[in-house]
């Protein structure tokens, strides 16, 4: 009869770095509730990525962070990856690292493991404009989560009354809910905004995700 396996084996089999084509990515998968331990399988993984051969370590979180960013850019996300698992190993309370682990996750269509990055991006800095906007396009995408798609693109435009891609996008989820009058309001707000925005048709896609945080 096979061996069941520990809790905490099957916990941190989930961040092993994982051999890909392109290097060494760390696989994420994220059971709900355990926002404490996964902050501690990211600095596992760290550590096993640096001793795997991952981009070498530098004092402080900043250079790994500035490496990351710059791998990012350049579309190595495997790179960015490791470099901003080393950025947590330093700086386990790095909002950005997080956000932008999300943009990459995100941007791969891993949209369980950018939503949990996303939220521990919020742990960190509640008011994370970004991470707030990325994870409301996440939710508006779920299945039961337009609401709070809503919810979170109104807190968006809370901190940012200007943010056109923010009253967009929430045209968008609002129309898709049946609250038309409403829907047409913050379309014609974004239109206001961004006077390049077209009237949306019923096929109308929503914006893209925020860009990269630039600082750690």
């Amino acid at each position: 009869m096979p061996r069941a396996e520990s809790p905490r084996h099957l916990f941190f089999a989930h961040f092993v770095p994982q051999k890909t084509d392109s290097g060494l990515r760390p696989a994420v998968k994220i059971a709900s509730g355990v926002k404490g331990r996964f902050v501690a399988g990211v600095i596992f993984c760290a550590a096993a990525l640096a001793a795997c051969g991952g981009p070498s370590t530098t004092p402080g979180a900043t250079d790994a962070f500035a490496r990351g960013l710059q791998a990012q850019t350049a579309g190595k996300f495997d790179e960015a990856t490791a470099a901003y698992y080393e950025v947590l190993s330093k700086d386990p309370k790095s909002s950005s690292a997080f956000f932008n682990l999300g943009l990459i996750a995100h941007l791969q269509s891993r949209l369980v493991a950018a939503e949990s990055y996303y939220r521990l991006a919020l742990d960190m800095e509640p008011n994370n404009e970004k991470a707030l906007f990325n994870l409301a396009i996440v939710r508006a995408n779920s299945s039961g989560g337009a609401p709070e798609a809503v919810s979170l693109y109104k807190k968006v435009i809370g901190i940012d009354p200007n943010y056109a891609d923010a009253h967009f996008n929430l045209a968008l989820v609002l129309r898709s809910l049946g609250q038309t009058a409403e829907a047409q309001q913050e379309f014609a707000t974004a239109q206001r905004l961004d006077p390049n925005r077209v009237a949306p048709s019923s096929s109308a896609t929503p914006a893209r995700p925020a860009s990269p945080s630039p600082k750690p």
